[in-house]
């Protein structure tokens, strides 16, 4: 194996209700705000060690009745090239690697889909 599962890393939930929404995961359960992206309407609520990201469900593309738009995995490595050997060997396709913010800060990631259709982000350590 190229890597290890470290952990749930954040999922992002699309919310009609973005209000409703914080009332709940902040006020309800006591998840902290950590961050805003206000150009995409996005609140990163810290829970534990990981993040519960919300966004606007509308408008958001293939949101129709689906209300998860991903969940991250912490890996650790991140080695790009061992990465997509591996994925591949699998028949997954493995999508580019970008730069994201994930609960223990900026670092490596892609997207891949699970069988359902699923988005799943394989989220690298920062600075990896």
């Amino acid at each position: 194996m190229t890597f290890a599962v470290k952990g749930l890393d954040h999922v992002v939930l699309r919310v009609a209700d973005m209000a409703r929404a914080l009332r709940f995961y902040r006020d309800a359960l006591g998840c902290h705000e950590e961050r805003r992206v206000e150009s995409i309407g996005l609140v990163q609520l810290r829970a534990g060690a990981a993040l519960i990201d919300l966004i606007p469900a509308e408008g958001a593309p293939g949101a129709e009745g689906r209300n998860m738009d991903h969940f991250a995995i912490g890996i650790a490595p991140f080695d790009e090239a061992a990465l997509r050997t591996h994925l591949s060997a699998h028949g997954v396709e493995a999508g580019e690697v970008a730069i994201r913010y994930g609960s223990q800060g900026q670092g490596p990631s892609m997207y891949i889909t699970d069988p359902d259709g699923n988005t799943v982000e394989l989220k690298g350590p920062p600075n990896a």
